[in-house]
C-alpha cells in the first residue's frame, strides 16, 4: 500500500472510474452515439461531442507507445520510488492511457512491450499501474 503518496484527484466526471479502480477494474468511456473509446474520463465524447456515454470495462491489456524515466521525485512523497517509468500506453480496445509501469522489470522497458494493468491501495482506493509481460 502506497498511504504516504497522494490520493487521485476526484471529480464529477472521474468518480465512477475511481470506484472501478477501487473494484481493481480499469474502465473507459464508450459513445452511444459513434461508438467511440475514450480515455481520460470526461463529460462528452472527444470525436462527436454526445453526452450519451456509459462505462465499459477494458482488458487491462495494452503495448507501450512511448516512456520515461523519472529520475528526481516531483513530491517529497516520492524520494523513496525514483528511478521509476512513467508510459502512454495503447490501449488493446485503443485509446491511449498514462500510468506508471511497476515491478522489478520495470526500469527495463521500451517501445513495443507488452503491458497488464494492476491497482497500487492508496488508502480506500487505488491507482490503475501497468506491469510488463514479459522482460
Amino acid at each position: 500500500m502506497a498511504d504516504n503518496l497522494p490520493p487521485p484527484t476526484i471529480n464529477a466526471d472521474s468518480a465512477q472510474y475511481w470506484e472501478a479502480a477501487r473494484r481493481e477494474k480499469l474502465v473507459i468511456r464508450k459513445c452511444r452515439a459513434c461508438d467511440a473509446l475514450h480515455f481520460m474520463p470526461r463529460a462528452v465524447c472527444p470525436s462527436c461531442w454526445s453526452h450519451d456515454l456509459e462505462w465499459v470495462e477494458a482488458t487491462g491489456r495494452g503495448k507501450i507507445h512511448s516512456f520515461t524515466i523519472i529520475r528526481r521525485a516531483p513530491l517529497p512523497a516520492f524520494v523513496d520510488r525514483v528511478p521509476y517509468a512513467v508510459a502512454l500506453i495503447d490501449l488493446s480496445e485503443g485509446p491511449r492511457m498514462m500510468a506508471n509501469i511497476v515491478g522489478e522489470n520495470a526500469l527495463n522497458i521500451r517501445i513495443g512491450d507488452e503491458v497488464e494493468v494492476t491497482f497500487e491501495r492508496r488508502g480506500e482506493g487505488a491507482v490503475p499501474q501497468f506491469k510488463l509481460l514479459s522482460a
